[in-house]
């Protein structure tokens, strides 16, 4: 059976029963910033999509790392939800792995496709939800001496 992708929207503007919210979305984004995911966005697409409620764009330098990512989130999801993608695609050649929660889309970019394809110039018109890598901050803190290594 596939996913009900109906559009019947409650008084926020969401599915009833939506099980993304942005808090499953920013949980996806903590676990590519695990795998020093890099330029991690969310995009809130719903007022210009009725298909689904986010996208989260990251990239990664190598295709081994875009497949690490995309198994970190998948795996962090499935762990902590029971959470499975509805569709998986782009496996193979590792440059664009795309990962289908319905409610959100996950995009992993190797970084020249993602350059290429340059999603968030597509969506500009979205909503940026707020988001501060976890790996880029420890390290830029680490690094500032003003912060006392934290």
């Amino acid at each position: 059976m596939t996913p009900d992708r109906t559009n019947t929207l409650n008084e926020e503007g969401r599915r009833p029963g939506s099980l993304a919210g942005e808090g499953l979305v920013l949980e996806a984004a903590e676990a590519a910033s695990a795998k020093k995911a890099e330029r991690i966005v969310i995009l809130d697409v719903s007022e210009q999509l009725v298909i689904t409620d986010y996208f989260l764009i990251c990239s990664g330098n190598t295709q081994r790392q875009v497949r690490t990512i995309a198994d970190e989130v998948e795996r962090r999801l499935g762990e902590a939800h029971r959470l499975k993608p509805f569709r998986r695609e782009g496996e193979r050649e590792a440059r664009w792995v795309l990962l289908d929660y319905v409610d959100f889309v996950v995009h992993v970019f190797h970084t020249d496709d993602r350059e290429y394809y340059d999603l968030e110039r597509l969506w500009s018109d979205a909503r940026v939800v707020p988001f501060e890598e976890v790996w880029t901050a420890s390290v830029a803190s680490a690094s500032d001496p003003g912060q006392g290594g934290r």
